[in-house]
């Protein structure tokens, strides 16, 4: 992943669809991740293809309006993401997930998250939802994020994952009204 000027903006946009291109970049920025440690459902050995297939499996669900996918993109090269579950039963119309905010380490500290997090309650609101439910790792960034972002935190649950390291992982869990 090339580095880009720290005065860079980064564009936030929904993705109506995946090319090939974004899928090549959005597994750079998975991997990246997962090498930093994130704790965002993957275990080493954890490679490029890995995090294609898993965004293949992305753009299917966005394709089938499962889900929304936002990238911030800085240059017109895709350095951060976020999903929103849309897929969820029928007594939760209103309600959708908040799933694997991705910021590449190159990218980190410009407010990226922030911007993404942002972008995901409008798309959240314009999609007619009006609660969003997110978790992550106890005493990650994303939990300071989230804070400063005005979500409510419900609670943590011990042990619930592993970081990729293989140590056990207790995970806090967030909501937010719109």
């Amino acid at each position: 992943m090339p580095t880009f000027p720290e005065n860079a903006p980064a564009e936030i946009a929904v993705a109506h669809s995946v090319t090939a291109t974004d899928l090549a970049e959005l597994a750079e920025v998975l991997v990246d991740c997962v090498a930093g440690g994130a704790s965002v459902s993957f275990m080493p050995p954890f490679g490029h293809e890995d995090a294609k297939a898993f965004f293949t499996k992305v753009a299917g669900e966005v394709a089938r309006g499962e889900a929304a996918l936002l990238v911030a993109r800085v240059n017109g090269r895709i350095v951060g993401t976020v999903q929103l579950g849309l897929a969820l039963p029928p007594n939760q119309p209103h309600r959708a997930d908040v799933k694997k905010l991705l910021v590449h380490r190159s990218a980190r500290g410009r407010g990226i998250g922030m911007a993404l997090m942002t972008a995901a309650e409008e798309a959240a609101r314009a999609r007619g939802r009006s609660l969003l439910v997110l978790d992550t790792a106890l005493g990650d960034n994303a939990e300071r994020l989230y804070t400063l972002a005005g979500w409510t935190r419900v609670g943590v649950i011990p042990g619930y994952a592993l970081f990729p390291d293989g140590r056990p992982c207790d995970t806090v869990v967030f909501w937010k009204n719109l």
